[in-house]
């Protein structure tokens, strides 16, 4: 990883302001694309709603290159900052 997602990652722990569960949602995808790849596993059952939001989250970005997830990533977490 770039020192530059090291950071962000570090950064999106101390916002002022708490994201949208939408935008916690596409942070946890952009971050499992850029740092694991593809998405893998089976989905999670209905009863773990939490779980599947998380793995579809990440699913929709199967094919995104980790560099491209990775700029994507720090470019949100830098609008979330207000940067």
């Amino acid at each position: 990883m770039d020192a530059k997602f090291t950071e962000a990652a570090e950064r999106v722990k101390t916002l002022s302001k708490r994201p949208s569960d939408n935008e916690l949602l596409e942070l946890y995808g952009l971050f499992k694309q850029a740092t694991a790849g593809d998405v893998s596993g089976s989905k999670p059952g209905l009863f773990d709603i939490k779980g599947r939001k998380k793995f579809e989250s990440w699913s929709k970005l199967k094919g995104t290159s980790a560099e491209k997830a990775s700029a994507s990533y720090i470019a949100l977490v830098n609008r979330l900052a207000g940067n």
